[in-house]
């Protein structure tokens, strides 16, 4: 991911704007940060920064620390949060909208700059990402569910602002599915846009629940021995599997009230 990153850098580096390149491309450098796929490969690195820390942790037995601790916490949030639905959403779109007429999300032009390596890697190896997470971590519920939304919510309308200034300022959309739409078409878009990101945010506990299974509960019946298996005498219990030994009657033997209530019982029913 790191690599990723950097030759992203590089590769937009390399874009000149001399007047000769293509306006579309010399808009991919000038505008990157209004591209969704940026942002989530920011995200994702965050993660897996995360990750390999908390990683290191337990290696050294430290997982428990407070570092440690904070480290999984804002881990988890981070994924659950970011990362997870804004993936789900980048790759799913993308391609979708890909198989219909690339030229509205990722026109051939940007194959003399993109490799196509580079770009399996931000829209498609990404799932690979999410992939190994469900199956390797049990998150069956949210970490913090208002933080995550904050997060969520924040990224959500922060680009949705980034992006639509980027076109009022410039008259031009960075993503030309928006242009063959007009205004209240864009609208309902958008408004999709966020429904399904959220849903993807939503799903992700109950998939997981179902790889990993429900969190296991303790069914207090369980703890109860048979009245069958014990035979009971004034307070003791005889256990005849022990062969006649005598043990507390469920309950602590260290309790100096019950040994008083055992004295005092059998002190009542001597014939003395």
């Amino acid at each position: 991911m790191v690599y990723v990153s950097i030759f992203g850098v590089s590769m937009l580096m390399g874009i000149k704007d001399d007047g000769k390149t293509p306006v579309i491309l010399v808009d991919t450098k000038t505008y990157a940060v209004g591209f969704l796929t940026n942002w989530n490969l920011t995200f994702q690195t965050i993660f897996l920064a995360l990750s390999l820390v908390h990683d290191v942790l337990e290696w050294l037995d430290k997982q428990s620390s407070s570092l440690g601790t904070k480290i999984k916490y804002w881990r988890d949030v981070i994924f659950c949060g970011m990362v997870l639905p804004f993936t789900m959403f980048v790759s799913g779109m993308f391609w979708t909208v890909y198989a219909i007429d690339r030229e509205l999300v990722f026109p051939k032009i940007y194959d003399s700059v993109v490799p196509w390596w580079f770009n399996h890697c931000v829209h498609t190896n990404i799932m690979v990402v999410l992939l190994v997470e469900t199956l390797l971590q049990a998150r069956r519920h949210s970490t913090n569910r208002r933080l995550e939304m904050i997060l969520f919510w924040t990224v959500a309308l922060s680009y949705a602002v980034v992006y639509y200034t980027i076109y009022f300022v410039t008259d031009r959309w960075l993503y030309q599915v928006f242009g063959v739409m007009n205004w209240w078409q864009v609208c309902l878009y958008q408004l999709f846009i966020w429904a399904i990101t959220y849903v993807f945010y939503i799903i992700q506990f109950p998939i997981n629940r179902l790889v990993h299974g429900a969190e296991p509960t303790i069914d207090n019946n369980e703890e109860k021995d048979p009245v069958d298996d014990k035979v009971h005498d004034n307070g003791r219990s005889l256990n005849p599997e022990e062969n006649g030994k005598v043990a507390a009657d469920g309950l602590p033997g260290d309790s100096w009230s019950l040994k008083f209530r055992s004295i005092k019982n059998n002190t009542e029913n001597s014939r003395l």
